[in-house]
């Protein structure tokens, strides 16, 4: 039996299925697909990093790195730890970025610059918010965790989860097992 709470939901799911999309601009002159990588430090995220890069190049597109800085603890009768907090996070991401910029480098993929976007909030929110906001990302690349226990949070939730028949544009899921060499045969 189905408690209010889970019809409520079931109900706010239907309704933010059923709104009308808006036509995604990758293939109108002047745009350039986009190709989006959650990066964090987890090592799936590299797989991840290796197929959008390669896919971008081979198409033409572009890559955007998106670092989601979590909330933490409630502060907010304390602003001043707030602020440092907040400011961590941002210098954070800019260590992420430069990292992955190394890496992508170490690949073979100097001349791909990648877009870097720091969003505040809950990773698969913020996922969402972004493709909602910007027409030209055409695709989400997630890389899957090699872990017994599961693909990853973020795999289960959005590739997986109850959005993932509504989801506003394809996700591709990078196998965890696979080496660089047959990621960059696939892609």
């Amino acid at each position: 039996m189905a408690t209010k709470k889970q019809t409520e939901a079931a109900r706010k799911h239907i309704a933010e299925a059923s709104k009308p999309r808006v036509k995604r601009q990758v293939f109108v002159e002047g745009h350039k697909r986009k190709f989006l990588v959650v990066v964090d430090e987890t090592p799936e995220c590299e797989s991840a990093l290796a197929f959008a890069a390669s896919r971008a190049l081979r198409t033409q597109g572009q890559l955007a790195l998106l670092y989601v800085i979590e909330p933490g603890a409630e502060f907010s009768h304390w602003l001043g730890v707030e602020e440092i907090a907040r400011e961590e996070g941002h210098n954070k991401a800019r260590a992420v970025f430069r990292l992955f910029g190394r890496k992508l480098k170490a690949m073979g993929f100097e001349e791909l610059r990648p877009e870097e976007i720091v969003r505040e909030g809950t990773k698969a929110e913020e996922i969402t918010k972004l493709i909602e906001e910007d027409q030209d990302i055409g695709v989400l690349v997630l890389g899957a965790s090699k872990d017994p226990s599961g693909p990853g949070p973020l795999v289960t939730t959005l590739a997986a989860g109850r959005s993932a028949g509504t989801f506003p544009v394809p996700i591709t899921v990078v196998p965890g097992c696979l080496g660089l060499d047959e990621i960059l045969a696939l892609a």
